[in-house]
């Protein structure tokens, strides 16, 4: 007769703290491997590598929570309504991008001579964002707003989550190479490589695995009482 394990119990405030930290270190991996980024942070670092040109202030990070607030504005436009989360939403892309220029700064004394190193931080980079992702699937409070602008117009206009995921991945890979080629010359691909490419096949495998481990040996619960706040 087995006997079934009891499972731990996961907060599912602590998934979003971890899954901030995880995803700015999963893109800090990907930006020092330079393999190309995720198509979804792509169009934010392309524009991190015009602008800090001329304003050499100009962080990564800082793209990213300045990129996550036109979408959040779009959300707002395009639903026609406007809600606490999306203001949480702008919170947690600060939060993650003052993070991600961290990491990154830690990360640039790290050696990243050599294919193999750059091969080791690439998948360091593709892992981390998976279960990033996948911790933000266990948590009420507010997400990046690449997959708010998901749940949000898709909702909106009846539209499948799964296809529109699909739809807005391949729209922002194809904004990355636009805004290559609009920025830094036709056939420059900076930002989008081959690596944006493997990632694109491997991330929803990854996540899929990550979230089924968690949920196998964990039991996810609210901590706080202050889940109806952000439905």
């Amino acid at each position: 007769m087995s006997i079934k394990k009891k499972k731990g119990v996961f907060y599912t405030e602590a998934a979003y703290v971890l899954g901030i930290f995880i995803m700015a270190l999963g893109v800090a991996f990907a930006q020092k491997a330079d393999f190309g980024m995720s198509m979804v942070v792509a169009p934010a670092y392309i524009l991190h590598l015009k602008i800090s040109q001329y304003l050499t202030f100009f962080s990564f990070g800082m793209a990213e929570y300045t990129f996550q607030l036109l979408l959040i504005i779009l959300i707002a436009v395009v639903t026609r309504k406007f809600k606490l989360t999306y203001i949480g939403s702008f919170v947690t892309a600060l939060i993650y991008g003052f993070v991600l220029d961290g990491l990154i700064a830690l990360l640039s004394l790290l050696p990243s001579d050599g294919v193999p190193l750059r091969v080791i931080y690439f998948i360091a980079g593709a892992l981390c964002c998976s279960l990033a992702v996948s911790l933000f699937f266990h948590t009420y409070l507010p997400a990046l707003a690449y997959e708010l602008f998901v749940k949000e117009v898709s909702a909106k206009f009846g539209i499948n989550i799964n296809k529109f995921k699909t739809g807005y991945d391949i729209t922002s890979l194809l904004v990355g190479v636009v805004m290559s080629f609009a920025f830094f010359g036709m056939w420059q691909f900076n930002g989008v490589s081959y690596g944006t490419l493997i990632l694109a096949l491997i991330n929803g495998f990854i996540i899929s695995l990550f979230t089924r481990l968690l949920e196998r040996f964990f039991d996810f619960k609210d901590k706080l009482k202050i889940r109806r706040i952000f439905e």
